[in-house]
C-alpha cells in the first residue's frame, strides 16, 4: 500500500494531510525515515512513527475502555463530554464505534471497533453476549431479590420475564448480576421491578473479558487498551 494511503487508512487525514507529513519528514517506516508518499509498503507487521508517536498497522482496530462516570457514549453529548474525546483522535477519526453503550452515571467495560461484523456479533440479542455488572442498590435488601431476578421479572413493554444469567448479594446493599438480553437500561429496570432501585452501576466485564481478572491490562477510569487475538478468543470471536 502506498504510504500516504495507508496513513490515510489508519486515521491521520486526508490524503493531502498524510502526504504532507510524509514530505515534512514526520514519518518513519520500520524505523526508517521516508519521505516518498508513494513509497509502497507491506501492511502485514508493519510498524510506522508519526510525530514521534509509534503505531502499528492494523486492518481493523478493537479497543478496551474503562469508563468513567460523567461522559456520555455519543458523538453529540447532550449533557457531559462524549467517551469519545477519551480515545486517541486517530482511532476516532477512523470511524470506531461503541458495541452498545452505558448511561452516562455508569462506569465500567466499553468495547469500540470499527469492524462491523464484530460489532453486530457483540451486540446482536441473538450472539447472547454476557454482561457483568456490579450494582449498588438503594434500599438494603436479602436474598429474594438475586432470586427474583434468577427466576425472571416482568418489564414494561416486554411480553414475557427476563431472567438474569447469575445474581448474588455482596452485602445488603450490593449485587452482582449478569444478564444476556441487552435490553434497554435492563439492569435498573430488572432491579426496579424486583422492588428496588439502582443507585450506581458498574459493567465489569463481556463473557470471559473483565477489567477484574487480570484478561485485560490493569486499567484506571478513562484508561483504554487494545485487544489483541488473545482478548478477542475470550468474547468468542474469530476474524
Amino acid at each position: 500500500m502506498q504510504l500516504e494511503r495507508l496513513l490515510q487508512s489508519q486515521g491521520f487525514g486526508s490524503r493531502k494531510t498524510c502526504r504532507l507529513h510524509v514530505e515534512a519528514g514526520d514519518v518513519r517506516v520500520n524505523g526508517v525515515p521516508c519521505r516518498d508518499p508513494q513509497a509502497e509498503f507491506d501492511t502485514a507487521g508493519l510498524t510506522f512513527e508519526i510525530d514521534g508517536e509509534m503505531w502499528t498497522y492494523a486492518e481493523h482496530v478493537y479497543l478496551a475502555l474503562y469508563k468513567p462516570a460523567g461522559f456520555e457514549c455519543t458523538h453529540q453529548p447532550q449533557h457531559h463530554r462524549s467517551v469519545y474525546a477519551l480515545l486517541p483522535p486517530p482511532l476516532v477519526r477512523r470511524g470506531v464505534q461503541s458495541v452498545g453503550r452505558l448511561d452516562a452515571d455508569t462506569t465500567g467495560l466499553l468495547l469500540f471497533s470499527d469492524d462491523g461484523r464484530f460489532i453486530h456479533a457483540m451486540a446482536s440479542p441473538k450472539r447472547r453476549v454476557a454482561k457483568h455488572y456490579r450494582a449498588t442498590l438503594k434500599h438494603p435488601f436479602d436474598d429474594t431479590l438475586p432470586k427474583q431476578l434468577l427466576a425472571g421479572v416482568l418489564l414494561t413493554g416486554e411480553s414475557a420475564p427476563l431472567a438474569a444469567l447469575s445474581a448474588q448479594q455482596i452485602d445488603t446493599r450490593t449485587l452482582t448480576l449478569s444478564i444476556d438480553q441487552g435490553k434497554y437500561h435492563q439492569v435498573k429496570r430488572m432491579v426496579a421491578a424486583a422492588g428496588n432501585r439502582v443507585e450506581a452501576l458498574h459493567r465489569a466485564g463481556f463473557d470471559a473479558l473483565s477489567l477484574e481478572d487480570g484478561s485485560l491490562p490493569a486499567l484506571t477510569p478513562g484508561d483504554c487498551c487494545r485487544l489483541d487475538e488473545n482478548h478477542l478468543a475470550l468474547l468468542g470471536y474469530r476474524r
